[in-house]
């Protein structure tokens, strides 16, 4: 039989094994993820250690590395955040008045076209938009079609849409307070 001290240690640690620990423990030295102290201690242990095993004790307690985020995923979360910081800064637009008409008059139109009753110069109106008519002692706030849509309070006015005064009326992204009659 053979003598146990005569036989080749199988898991002797090598030079490179002790080179990735060493550089292990240097990255998590740089990353914060361990002190100076330590550092030097475990190189220490590390350029000692007799087996593989050893120097897998050395680096198993670190905490894991952080997540590296790719250059372009953080510019786009900057530009995002600076875009979202943008908007909440700005001042909501003021909200116009719009008032009910009076007179025999029962139909009235909304556009951005000159011969409309109420001509509006924002883009997002189309030529011919909504149509406001009194039926009764009410008024019913119409859409005819526009491509950015008529809202009452929140809701679509598609066929019609009963109003009065203290609504919001919305034109595409002209926004109007009800307000009494002219």
């Amino acid at each position: 039989m053979v003598a146990s001290d005569s036989l080749p240690e199988v898991f002797r640690a090598s030079d490179e094994d002790r080179d990735g620990v060493i550089r292990m423990l240097r990255d998590g030295s740089a990353e914060g993820r361990l002190s100076q102290e330590t550092f030097l201690a475990r190189v220490d242990r590390a350029l000692r250690a007799k087996s593989a095993e050893e120097l897998a004790h050395l680096h198993e307690d670190l905490p894991d590395p952080p997540r590296r985020i790719p250059l372009r995923d953080r510019v786009a979360g900057w530009r995002a955040t600076i875009a979202a910081a943008v908007r909440s800064a700005r001042p909501a637009p003021a909200m116009r008045e719009l008032a009910l008409p009076r007179g025999p008059r029962t139909v009235f139109t909304i556009g951005r076209s000159p011969d409309c009753d109420l001509p509006l110069g924002d883009p997002t109106v189309s030529w011919l938009h909504a149509e406001l008519r009194r039926t009764g002692d009410d008024w019913v706030l119409a859409d005819l079609g526009s491509l950015n849509g008529t809202r009452v309070n929140g809701w679509r006015a598609n066929s019609g849409f009963t109003v009065r005064a203290g609504d919001c009326v919305r034109f595409g992204r002209a926004v109007f307070r009800l307000v009494g009659r002219w």
